[in-house]
């Protein structure tokens, strides 16, 4: 689940442009009413549907297809100073992920617990 932190906060819009994907983002506005929640969606080829993401939530995703394509448009240019993450399955933010293999950066896999 990747963000960037301030000054270089960024606006997403995700597509799902072949295949599909289990698309997913936290809250993380502390002083939020929905602080911690999360919000899920399947995107796909048919269904056509776009998530936008705002400054302030971190976002992830899982294929659920072979040879999917995502497209993102960003209000930000990549900052890799300010590029930060929370970890996929931290159970502070509860998001119940489709079975299946997972292929998972090391990166990824070693953030640490969320603390608020």
């Amino acid at each position: 689940m990747h963000y960037q932190a301030a000054p270089y906060e960024e606006a997403k819009l995700i597509r799902c442009t072949s295949g599909s994907i289990f698309d997913a983002i936290i809250d993380l506005r502390a002083g939020s009413a929905t602080f911690k929640q999360h919000f899920a969606a399947v995107l796909s080829a048919d269904n056509r549907r776009m998530l936008y993401i705002p400054e302030g939530f971190a976002h992830g995703f899982q294929t659920l297809q072979n040879d999917t394509e995502v497209f993102y448009q960003m209000s930000q240019f990549y900052s890799p100073e300010h590029a930060r993450g929370v970890r996929w399955n931290d159970p502070a933010f509860g998001i119940a992920w489709p079975t299946g293999e997972r292929i998972i950066i090391e990166r990824d896999r070693a953030y640490a617990d969320f603390v608020s």
